[in-house]
């Protein structure tokens, strides 16, 4: 069983979830199994104006335990987080960022901002 703790920059309360990777896609949006998919099909929310098809950066988190455990980013990935504000050396889109083992213990931050143009 694969862990995710979420932290939010925004003062809500941390949340943990637990769940198995392999029954994934949770949700319709984002890769199946990643952060952005676990995340809404678990409850969370998290911000995703493109609709999880790495088109923009209101995903972004950043990634502070288990980055081993996830997908390597892609350049598509990388070309869009320079964009997202706050960005750091272990900034994600969730959308992008897909939990490949089933025993990771990751946590990410969700930041206060993200740029959202359309709301």
């Amino acid at each position: 069983m694969a862990r995710i703790r979420v932290i939010f920059e925004s003062g809500e309360p941390e949340r943990i979830i637990e769940f198995d990777p392999a029954k994934a896609p949770f949700q319709h949006d984002g890769k199946p199994a990643s952060i952005l998919d676990v995340l809404l099909g678990h409850g969370i929310s998290l911000e995703h104006a493109c609709g999880g098809n790495c088109a923009c950066t209101t995903c972004h988190v950043i990634v502070k335990q288990g980055k081993e455990a996830l997908s390597e980013a892609e350049e598509s990935e990388e070309d869009m987080l320079d964009r997202a504000p706050g960005l750091t050396p272990s900034s994600r889109l969730g959308c992008q960022a897909v939990i490949e083992d089933n025993d990771a213990e990751i946590t990410v931050i969700v930041p206060r901002f993200t740029i959202n143009q359309v709301s």
